[in-house]
């Protein structure tokens, strides 16, 4: 993590002033540096109102020219975040500025995942981030709808953010808030009425008795919210089994008559021409079939429906060969049969003919049928879409998606019903109404919101997800459409950028309530200030949440003991809002002040003396030769001042091992 530097005047560079790049300087000046753009025109209107007025400089030029970068002042830049819409250009740039400045963090949008690990070892001290897969989990959140929050992953294990509202008799009703967390747990947020909201964590007494009405926010591992989903879909799939047993039920709801005229109404010419061959030859099979039965009778061997399959695929010379007929009708039954499949069996051929030439010979795997309802539709399935759906399918979602390019590859996604050409016959074949959610993700602004109303008045009850751009449209949009979620892919990414340019190792983010939490590792040296520390420090101190330990090369511990301690080498991963990240990069500690005592009023056996200083040690960070002395001399009062969640939780544990303590306020 290195050695905390205070962000005042400090220099930040932002390559780029479209979109992504307009919002990083929003998400830097939360930081209170001094940022510096660099445009290669001067923008005649922005997307952010009032964002050059939030540069400290503005330059006008190539930011691949040393000159541009001289008058930016480069060698004073603390990092430089280069994200333009053009990958080569970043490249260059990002080459340029470490040939000028040797030390500047540089965070760079990029997509080619070798050409980052490359450059990564080059130039070092460079991270490299794809916004679209930086948001791409916030739409996929947004579209699960229900309880979850966000989800992310750490060392292979799944792990999600849920709420939860209270109800009375469920598992956490009238449980005290330390009894949320586990080794797969850990509570970060809990609001007492529905009109609270969300500021920080640990903002709670953990001694608070769980109410009705009152709401959770927890994460946990995620692998419980799969399961339900699998138990979901066994269960849609009795029920359809309980729907084959009443067959009248399916023909009403099948409708077969008013289906295949709206099928022929919709068919091409070719599709109905093949209809119409079709079913006369299967007339002409079963009639000449009927009629060879009586006037053949018992005449030949031959079967009557061999003779007549025979004679519509062109076998007359068969016919006359194997059945030797003398009577005329039975001549001319064979002759009419012979001509008739010549014309109507001639035009299938000719029509599997002209197919098998045109087509790629590609081999596509069955596609699964659109569900009757409870699934999730995307339209726009290129590069947010498509990264939706995979993270959709990673949690058994039913989805459907469609295509807007006539050239889309059918082989992707070969799993889920998909649909290309004409979007309002693609969007009838979706079931919209009963759709769980409705996802508009495609590259043109104005689409997603067409799609969006149009959705909103087939189907008012799904939940709404429209991809955004402007900041303007955005706000417009909410007012609108109060029930749906505005969601700017860039807008989302840009804070992972601005955590990512102070040094941070940025895994992950998702919204809570008005605020980005993102999901941080760091690695600890020798030198960091914070060393010694324990988690509980961390934690309460700087207001992030620490859900993963490791010190290599030992395994990852998930929701760590918050007595473990940092020392150079530890990897930790938390949970920090862009505030919380301010913080540990300024150092400074304590948004929760250290103003809590332990009173240690007796311990009942020397067994219970030997643990009670053990724990006190291991928590409260205070010697154990002195915590052994101190509870030997009962009673006495802990001279260490704790954090009030810290020694609520030394309370219980020595109470655990028969030790009565009480808090006191210092």
């Amino acid at each position: 993590m290195g050695e905390h530097k205070s962000a005042t005047n400090e220099r930040f560079l932002v390559c780029g002033l479209g979109g992504l790049g307009q919002h990083c300087v929003v998400a830097l000046k939360q930081f209170g540096v001094e940022v510096v753009g660099i445009e290669l025109v001067k923008p005649k209107s922005w997307r952010i109102p009032g964002v050059d007025k939030l540069l400290d400089d503005l330059i006008i030029g190539d930011c691949r020219q040393n000159s541009v970068f001289e008058r930016a002042k480069i060698e004073h830049c603390r990092a430089v975040l280069i994200v333009t819409s053009d990958e080569l250009i970043n490249a260059e740039t990002a080459i340029a500025v470490r040939q000028l400045n040797k030390n500047a963090r540089l965070v760079v949008r990029s997509t080619k995942e070798n050409l980052n690990q490359l450059l990564e070892e080059q130039l070092t001290n460079f991270v490299a981030f794809d916004p679209i897969h930086l948001s791409a989990a916030s739409f996929a959140l947004a579209a699960l709808g229900g309880d979850s929050l966000g989800f992310f992953n750490l060392n292979g294990n799944w792990l999600g953010i849920f709420q939860h509202t209270v109800c009375h008799g469920d598992k956490f009703y009238r449980r005290q808030l330390f009894e949320i967390n586990s080794g797969s747990r850990e509570l970060l947020c809990y609001l007492p009425r529905s009109d609270y909201t969300f500021y920080c964590f640990y903002d709670w007494d953990s001694e608070t008795v769980i109410k009705e009405g009152s709401t959770l926010i927890y994460v946990e591992q995620f692998e419980r919210l799969l399961s339900n989903q699998q138990k979901n879909s066994g269960n849609t799939v009795r029920k359809k089994k309980r729907i084959w047993q009443n067959p009248s039920d399916i023909i009403n709801k099948i409708q077969i008559r008013k289906k295949f005229l709206e099928y022929w109404d919709s068919a091409s010419q070719i599709r109905r021409v093949v209809i119409v061959s079709g079913v006369v030859t299967v007339a002409l099979s079963i009639i000449g079939t009927i009629l060879f039965y009586f006037l053949v009778g018992d005449s030949t061997t031959v079967n009557p429906f061999y003779l007549t399959i025979s004679l519509l695929l062109g076998g007359y010379a068969d016919f006359l060969y194997s059945v030797q007929p003398n009577a005329l009708i039975l001549q001319f039954l064979a002759l009419a049969l012979a001509i008739a499949g010549t014309a109507f069996v001639g035009v299938l051929y000719a029509l599997a003919t002209e197919k098998l030439l045109s087509t790629k010979f590609l081999f596509y795997k069955r596609r699964t049928q659109v569900p009757e309802e409870n699934h999730i539709v995307i339209i726009g399935i290129k590069r947010v879409g498509s990264k939706v759906a995979k993270l959709l399918q990673e949690f058994n979602q039913s989805v459907v998606a469609v295509a807007l390019e006539d050239d889309f590859d059918n082989n992707h996604f070969p799993n889920i019903p998909l649909f290309t050409g004409d979007l309002n016959e693609s969007l009838s074949k979706v079931n919209l109404a009963t759709a769980k959610s409705v996802i508009a993700t495609s590259e043109d602004e104005m689409l997603n919101v067409e799609m969006g109303l149009k959705a909103r008045k087939i189907n008012p009850e799904s939940s709404l997800i429209i991809r955004t751009f402007g900041q303007r449209l955005s706000e417009n949009l909410a007012q609108i459409l109060p029930k749906a979620q505005i969601i700017s892919a860039y807008a989302v990414a840009a804070e992972a950028f601005a955590g990512a340019a102070f040094g941070e190792n940025i895994l992950d983010l998702f919204r809570l309530h008005n605020q980005t939490v993102l999901v941080t590792e760091y690695q600890f040296t020798e030198v960091d200030t914070l060393n010694g520390l324990m988690l509980s420090e961390i934690a309460y101190g700087y207001g992030v949440v620490p859900i993963l330990y490791q010190i290599h090369p030992l395994p990852a511990e998930l929701m760590p003991k918050e007595y473990r301690k940092i020392e150079p080498g530890i990897c930790l991963t938390v949970l920090a809002t862009i505030d919380g990240l301010k913080r540990m990069e300024q150092g400074r500690i304590g948004i929760y002040p250290k103003n809590w005592q332990i009173v240690i009023e007796s311990a009942i056996t020397e067994e219970a003396k030997f643990e009670g200083a053990n724990q006190i040690a291991k928590i409260s960070n205070y010697p154990l030769d002195k915590s052994r002395e101190l509870i030997n001399n009962l009673p006495q009062i802990l001279p260490v001042p704790l954090y009030k969640l810290q020694a609520q939780r030394l309370i219980r544990v020595l109470q655990q091992h028969q030790v009565m303590a009480s808090l006191k306020k210092i």
